[in-house]
């Protein structure tokens, strides 16, 4: 029987970038599923009072500069040279998790998920840019106009803020998360232990 893994995800976090392009091997290896659950990161953290790591970390000598020893460690050990950090950073990802959720009610989600991991952390864009957004997602084979359309469906706002409180519910307060059955797992350095967790 295959196992899936839940992954607790928003466009928001370079971290969740990460894990993505690393699940592929895990899946590979392992014959599970990931799947991916679209959440607003920003939901999360207000409701758990979470904040972002760059909020969270600013005062405190020396280890913001190890956390990205850190990510340059987890780059180059799994080759995410496409990767980098999004120029308008922190983006307002509500645009692209709604869509997600449209994407994902209209079965073009795997493509619309590559499509804006794409264009937040390889391409750099200003993805809470309706028209940016639109064009983006249009030039990747996808049909913008409607995806931007769809953000404004009740059914749409809905499901995101119902899988946002779920994980919430569940334990989630940051993202990336992930959970084999009920077993939690937070960040990407824990992947390792996802993996094992799969396995057995």
């Amino acid at each position: 029987m295959t196992k899936t893994v839940d992954f607790i995800f928003d466009f928001a976090s370079p971290n969740a970038y990460l894990c993505h392009k690393v699940l592929p091997g895990i899946e590979e290896r392992t014959g599970a599923t990931f799947k991916y659950v679209p959440c607003l990161l920003g939901g999360i953290f207000k409701a758990t009072g979470n904040q972002a790591p760059m909020i969270a970390m600013a005062n405190i000598k020396n280890k913001p500069d190890y956390e990205q020893l850190e990510m340059k460690r987890f780059i180059k050990k799994h080759q995410l040279n496409d990767f980098k950090m999004n120029p308008h950073f922190p983006v307002n990802t509500l645009l692209l998790a709604r869509a997600a959720i449209a994407a994902e009610m209209d079965g073009v989600f795997s493509q619309y998920v590559e499509a804006g991991v794409s264009h937040m952390w390889e391409q750099g864009l200003k993805m809470d840019d309706p028209e940016v957004f639109v064009k983006a997602m249009t030039d990747a084979g996808l049909d913008g106009a409607r995806l931007l359309e769809r953000t404004q469906d009740p059914d749409v706002k809905a499901q995101l803020i119902a899988n946002t409180t779920a994980a919430v519910e569940r334990g989630a307060f940051g993202i990336p998360t992930f959970y084999v059955g009920d077993e939690m797992f937070y960040g990407k350095d824990r992947l390792d232990q996802v993996e094992e967790a799969i396995a057995s």
